[in-house]
């Protein structure tokens, strides 16, 4: 009974990346629950690549601005024309047509909400849409101390639709189970020449313990 509305929660907000049935068919074969769920300071992170930047991509961070999403404590650095749109404490939109969009949303769930096994079905999903190329890479990725998923999409049938650079993890902080989900983007025939700028402005994005 103490899944049901974990269960719920997980349904409804994973469904957008059509993960379902994995999370599912996972939660079925482990029957866990609250021990799933990721906590600070635990072993979560072990089997998970760093990033490392290429010499354009540092160069890119090293001349960048630094900017906060305070109310989640989390930072980015950004390049010149990168614009505040929109932050509020659950959002944070950065970005505009010129330059590409950082898009971050806070997702918070339960504590007893199995986050390790939904990064699992995540990341499961991910190689599946690697192997359809739909995707051109997906990995498991830690930034900063905090385990997640990256992918990267590939381009898109129609060019001028959105094409992604994301990332996907769980923490806890404030006493809140979190779902933390970024992405760069931009139109599929600009992301070329917008590569570099994504990767390190997501790989810069630093976490208040």
């Amino acid at each position: 009974m103490k899944l049901i509305v974990p269960l719920g929660i997980l349904m409804f907000a994973l469904s957008f990346c059509g993960i379902t049935d994995r999370i599912q068919q996972q939660l079925g074969e482990s029957g866990d629950s609250a021990e799933s769920t990721t906590k600070e300071g635990d072993d979560s992170s072990s089997g998970a690549e760093k990033p490392e930047l290429t010499s354009a991509q540092k160069k890119i961070q090293d001349e960048s601005e630094e900017i906060e999403w305070s109310d989640q404590g989390i930072k980015f650095k950004v390049p010149e024309g990168w614009d505040k749109m929109s932050v509020m404490k659950e959002s944070f939109n950065y970005g505009s047509p010129a330059t590409g969009f950082l898009i971050g949303t806070i997702s918070v769930m339960p504590d007893s909400f199995p986050s390790e096994t939904s990064l699992e079905a995540t990341h499961t999903q991910a190689l599946e849409q690697l192997k359809q190329g739909k995707y051109e890479s997906a990995r498991y990725l830690e930034i900063d101390g905090i385990k997640g998923v990256e992918w990267v999409e590939a381009m898109p049938e129609e060019k001028s639709s959105p094409r992604r650079h994301q990332w996907i993890g769980f923490r806890n902080y404030l006493g809140q189970n979190q779902q933390v989900n970024v992405m760069v983007s931009t139109d599929g025939d600009k992301f070329e020449d917008r590569r570099d700028a994504f990767a390190a402005i997501l790989y810069s994005m630093e976490f208040t313990k």
